[in-house]
């Protein structure tokens, strides 16, 4: 059974439609991915925070941008927030 992906917040599925390409690219290959195998894929594509939430973690030739989600029974993954870094450190 498949992963099933919500977006119960319309300014963060705006905000994921509005990434630059490279970004837009990176996210939608990346939720693909966790339709298929699940929320936590591990670094450096996510990042499990506390509690269950999760982070999404985007890098293209644009920047940087995290989307954060967390799980539900069912097979459900939420995307709660999304925001671009401003500046990204040598350590990424």
């Amino acid at each position: 059974m498949l992963w099933a992906i919500e977006y119960p917040y319309k300014d963060t599925e705006k905000f994921i439609l509005a990434l630059s390409p490279g970004l837009k690219a990176r996210y939608f290959r990346l939720a693909d991915i966790l339709i298929e195998f699940g929320s936590n894929l591990g670094m450096p594509h996510t990042r499990a925070m506390s509690n269950g939430l999760f982070e999404l973690r985007l890098k293209g030739e644009e920047g940087i941008a995290r989307v954060f989600y967390c799980t539900l029974s069912g097979k459900r993954i939420v995307i709660l927030h999304g925001f671009i870094k401003k500046d990204s450190k040598d350590s990424e």
